[in-house]
């Protein structure tokens, strides 16, 4: 069975700066622009970019793990290694996480690689990865 693709559309403030962070940083692909908007191919999916001047108010925080996790946010459940080539990435890239990578729930069934890191117009994105991918919706 194929999955369907989610679509996604968030606010930026600057468009050359998200081509240059999901293009350049991220790796996405380029899909259709104006210059209102810009589609992303993130593994499959489509995060559009729009122009939405003014900026963002700052997002609220949930407590998990002993970590002040951003709301809303978004983001990819990698493997393992694609987790650690892209944590390298972004560290390449000068990149400030909001929460550096780390391994969360150990020895719990959800155990987990995450981190979490913002665009450059403040949206919060969450990239992680399962130590068992079968369990990424164990309760």
């Amino acid at each position: 069975m194929t999955r369907p693709a989610f679509h996604l559309a968030i606010p930026v403030d600057d468009l050359t700066a998200a081509r240059h962070f999901y293009g350049e940083v991220l790796g996405c692909p380029q899909g259709r622009d104006s210059d209102a908007w810009v589609d992303w191919n993130l593994a499959g999916h489509q995060v559009v970019t729009h122009l939405a001047p003014g900026g963002r108010a700052d997002a609220a925080t949930n407590p998990v793990d002993g970590h002040g996790v951003p709301v809303p946010h978004f983001g990819l459940v990698l493997a393992v290694a694609d987790f650690h080539a892209l944590a390298e990435r972004l560290r390449a890239a000068g990149t400030e996480f909001v929460i550096e990578p780390y391994v969360r729930f150990e020895g719990q069934p959800g155990e987990q690689w995450t981190m979490f890191l913002r665009d450059p117009a403040g949206n919060a994105l969450e990239f992680k990865a399962m130590a068992d991918p079968d369990l990424l919706f164990a309760r």
